[in-house]
């Protein structure tokens, strides 16, 4: 007698759910993380790279008439901004597309060609250069162009990767499998500082040698580093196109249970064998595919259309202060005479500006994402976040009204700290609630749609850094501190995850009789 196919669904995903932490969840882990430690590499080394173009591509700049009158040695403020807006534009729009995509067409089939677009870009990257044509691009237009594409690289990695490690978590690990995927970030940011400190160092020699033309050595060094960024891509790529498609999605969306709860029993047994579909005619009859209507009715319904806003609006708010203070890092550390000064040479300036980021991620960023591994199936999410926002606004109302009575060591710890909250809070669990807490149907374009609020505020903040420029400091860290209260707001709109399953949390459990609108 062939079994009920929802009560052979309730009793697959109850083994996955109730599974032991093992193997599969920590390669799961992996082959997510390591596309994290990419993103983050690709997307933040830009802030000392663009020091370095500015030295290269702008050392003589600064004219009246035809005379020099002084060393530029960086880019122009519009052209710096737009050149770190690219990537995060193409991101907005990589997170809405691949979101969409990976709840149309399935996780698997999206999941590797975002990284193959990373990998691509990356390499473009290091190779942009001034076109022959005197009116054609500059090395910073060929840039912005290749970063664009980056960014919908990386936007893709934002919804596949939390969303294919919820579907394959269990219950009590879920949280801290997803924060260890999005924990890479902060590895990606420390190796993009320890990387370039490396290739620095190599070229001590040729940029302290007394040559007026050894600021063509950086541009070497900018080419390198940014290269870099391709290696850990071309490691991931293999294993990601062959990870399974997850059960969930094979279930609710293809309808094929059967071959849904084989999966299960593939990936907790480490089982080889690959199960076939159903046949063409019985899987197509099976396929109820999510629309855009059935979405809107979904979010029509103030208890599902809240969860979303508060998802969006709180990764907007955490967003306008992390990659403000994360994109102009060295430009805020100047503000209070660290890697600043007239009388440094390139070499020092170059080395100070990637010591100051060493140390904020050494000691802010990377323990931050890592306490909330630590935390997050504990403490729950939602505390966490909470905590965070509290924090960073207190943090930066100090920043921003006492900078000047406090002293470079005293502000360097604060910044840091700001780092820590960013991490032990609001960025990490802004990117783990979204994979959780809407249904599969919807679960990779909501967090699509969140992410890409994120992305948003991220240039928005951008575009309000240029405007006010770095001398008005103390408006940019009041402007930061009043974003966390708004993140704080929304964040209650928002329901605590911990120890619920995925159809806990969604409800799916009551909807599993009703018949799908088409």
């Amino acid at each position: 007698m062939q079994k009920d196919p929802l009560l052979e669904k309730k009793e697959a995903l109850d083994a996955l759910n109730n599974a032991k932490f093992g193997w599969f969840h920590i390669k799961a882990c992996l082959v997510s993380g390591i596309g994290f430690f990419t993103d983050a590499y690709d997307l933040f080394i830009i802030q000392l790279a663009v020091i370095m173009i500015g030295m290269v591509y702008y050392h003589d700049e600064v004219r009246d008439g035809d005379t020099i009158i002084k060393k530029a040695d960086k880019l122009y403020p519009v052209s710096e901004t737009l050149l770190k807006q690219s990537a995060l534009i193409g991101t907005l729009i990589g997170q809405l597309l691949f979101g969409y995509l990976a709840d149309l067409l399935g996780r698997k089939k999206m999941y590797g060609t975002e990284l193959l677009i990373i990998v691509f870009t990356t390499i473009t990257s290091a190779f942009a250069s001034n076109t022959a044509s005197p009116n054609g691009l500059t090395v910073v237009g060929m840039l912005i162009i290749w970063r664009f594409f980056l960014g919908i690289g990386i936007g893709g990695d934002y919804p596949l990767s939390a969303i294919i490690t919820s579907e394959f978590a269990n219950t009590k690990n879920r949280g801290a499998m997803i924060a260890a995927v999005f924990a890479m970030q902060g590895f990606g940011i420390l190796t993009g500082s320890i990387v370039s400190l490396i290739v620095l160092f190599s070229f001590n020699n040729q940029l302290n040698n007394g040559d007026p033309l050894n600021y063509l050595q950086v541009d070497h060094i900018w080419r390198i580093i940014v290269a870099f960024g391709a290696v850990p891509g071309l490691v991931a790529i293999y294993f990601r196109m062959t990870i399974p498609e997850t059960p969930r999605f094979t279930m609710d969306i293809k309808g094929d249970v059967e071959k849904g709860a084989r999966n299960i029993q593939q990936v907790l047994q480490k089982d080889d064998t690959v199960y076939a579909d159903s046949s063409q005619e019985e899987r197509t009859s099976k396929e109820q595919k999510p629309s855009f209507r059935e979405l809107k009715q979904y979010l029509s319904k103030w208890r599902n259309g809240k969860v979303l806003l508060g998802t969006a609006m709180a990764w907007f708010a955490l967003d306008v202060g992390f990659y403000g203070i994360n994109l102009n890092q060295s430009t805020i550390l100047k503000q209070i005479g660290f890697g600043g000064g007239s009388n440094l040479s390139q070499y020092e300036i170059l080395k100070q500006a990637i010591y100051g980021n060493l140390i904020t991620s050494a000691l802010g960023t990377v323990p931050g994402y890592w306490l909330t591994v630590l935390f997050v199936d504990k403490w729950g999410r939602k505390k966490i976040q909470i905590m965070g926002f509290v924090a960073l606004t207190i943090l930066f109302f100090v920043m921003g009204l006492c900078k000047d009575i406090l002293g470079q060591f005293l502000f360097i710890t604060l910044y840091t700290l700001a780092n820590l909250f960013n991490n032990f809070g609001p960025n990490a669990t802004t990117f783990i609630i979204p994979g959780e807490v809407f249904p599969t149907r919807y679960r990779s374009t909501c967090h699509g749609i969140s992410a890409a609020a994120g992305k948003l505020g991220a240039i928005i903040s951008q575009v309000w850094f240029l405007g006010l420029g770095a001398d008005n400091f103390r408006a940019i860290m009041l402007t930061f501190a009043i974003f966390m209260m708004i993140g704080l707001a929304f964040t209650f709109l928002i329901p605590e995850t911990k120890g619920r399953s995925l159809e806990e949390i969604s409800q799916e459990h009551e909807k599993s009789n009703q018949v799908i609108p088409h």
